[in-house]
This record gives C-alpha cells, sequence and structure tokens, in this order.
C-alpha cells in the first residue's frame, strides 16, 4: 500500500496551505484531478523528494519515504516532456535512463527487447528517437521508466500533447502495465475523461486540499 497521510506544504511567503491524503494499491491507477496552479504537480514533487513538506507522511508498505534522497526513493516519472536524446536510437535513450554510461551488456540489452516489446516498439530499437511519431516518443520515454522496475510510478500529464487516438492507447497501456508489474500509479491530469478511462479512485483538489471524488 503507498499512502499520504495528512501531508501539508506551505510555499514561501505564501498563506494558503496545501493538504494532501490519498491511497493506492498495487496495480491501481488513482488519478487527481485539477486545474492548473490547484497544487496537483506540487504533490508530484513531494513523492518524488524535490520538495519537502511541513509535516505529514508518505509510506510505501510502512516504510517512510520523507527524508530519503531523491535517488534512493522507489519512484520514477514520467513527464509531458518525454526529454530523449533525439540523436540517440530508441535503445541508447532507454539505456540512458538506468546507466549513464551507456553500457549495452547482453543481459541489458535483453531487457530493453523484452520493455519494448512490451510497450509495443519492439521493432523500432535501432531507430533514431527523431525518426519516431510523438507517440512513439511517448512510448520510448514509458519504456525507460520501466526499465527502473520502480514500484511508483508519477505521471505528470504526459499525454496531454498527443491526439485522441494516441493518448487513449497510452493511456490503455499504462492501465495494462500497471496491473501487470502491480505498480502504484499516480496520474496527474486536468482531463476527466482519461480519469474515467483507466483510474481506478479519482481524487480532485479542492480549496488547496486533495479529496477523494
Amino acid at each position: 500500500m503507498f499512502k499520504i497521510d495528512n501531508v501539508n506544504y506551505q510555499y514561501k511567503n505564501a498563506e494558503d496551505t496545501y493538504t494532501y491524503n490519498l491511497e493506492a494499491k498495487p496495480g491501481e491507477v488513482v488519478a487527481i484531478l485539477g486545474q492548473s496552479g490547484s497544487g496537483k504537480s506540487t504533490l508530484l514533487d513531494i513523492i518524488a523528494g524535490f520538495i519537502e513538506p511541513t509535516s505529514g507522511s508518505i509510506t510505501l508498505d510502512g516504510a517512510e519515504l520523507l527524508g530519503k534522497p531523491i535517488e534512493k526513493r522507489p519512484i520514477t516519472i514520467l513527464f509531458q516532456n518525454h526529454n530523449l536524446f533525439e540523436h540517440f536510437t530508441v535503445q541508447k535513450n532507454i539505456l540512458l535512463g538506468v546507466n549513464k554510461a551507456l553500457k549495452d551488456s547482453s543481459k541489458e540489452v535483453e531487457k530493453v527487447q523484452a520493455i519494448l516489446k512490451e510497450v509495443g516498439l519492439d521493432a523500432h530499437e535501432h531507430k533514431l528517437a527523431s525518426q519516431l511519431s510523438g507517440g512513439q516518443q511517448q512510448r520510448v520515454a514509458l519504456a525507460r521508466v520501466l526499465m527502473r522496475r520502480e514500484p511508483i510510478l508519477l505521471l505528470d500529464e504526459p499525454f496531454s500533447g498527443l491526439d485522441d487516438a494516441t493518448r487513449i492507447e497510452m493511456l490503455e497501456l499504462v492501465q495494462k502495465i500497471t496491473q501487470e508489474h502491480q505498480l502504484h500509479t499516480i496520474m496527474v491530469t486536468h482531463d476527466l475523461d482519461d480519469c474515467e478511462r483507466i483510474a481506478n479512485h479519482v481524487y480532485k483538489m479542492q480549496n488547496h486540499t486533495l479529496i477523494q471524488a
């Protein structure tokens, strides 16, 4: 169980305090709905360790995550900006996500190939990222996230720039991967349709407080 318990955050020189409570079981997608500036992405920053809350607790199976260095948190994040290196191949982009030395041992290459098959890109392993469509590039970014095999997956509106058909494909892929790998997936969005399509539970930001919808 992934649990956020009475986490509070206040920006410097601001009067308002953001308050968060949330639970996600393994294999579940939990959506956080709200307009821009409502505090959705602030919660992802707290979970990832980019900022520290003023109070509260964030636990995975009872183990506290707050206070842990960013690199030691069992978390991966998929942003709207996929941050691929367009002059590298798909394989190299994925390897770079877990090893900056770009080591390509047979074991690591086999893992890349398995993950590419999982996201439907096994025929594109040696293509340059610049040769792929926007939806394919997001699949590569998702594959890079999966390469790390962390139990918590954070999605910060990663598919909002895609056309409707591609976005739906990506959402359903995330749902499938979440269930197969028993991930705890937290998806920030402003789109109710995305929530209804794949979320097991939906929370919304209301008056600086996260409440279950």
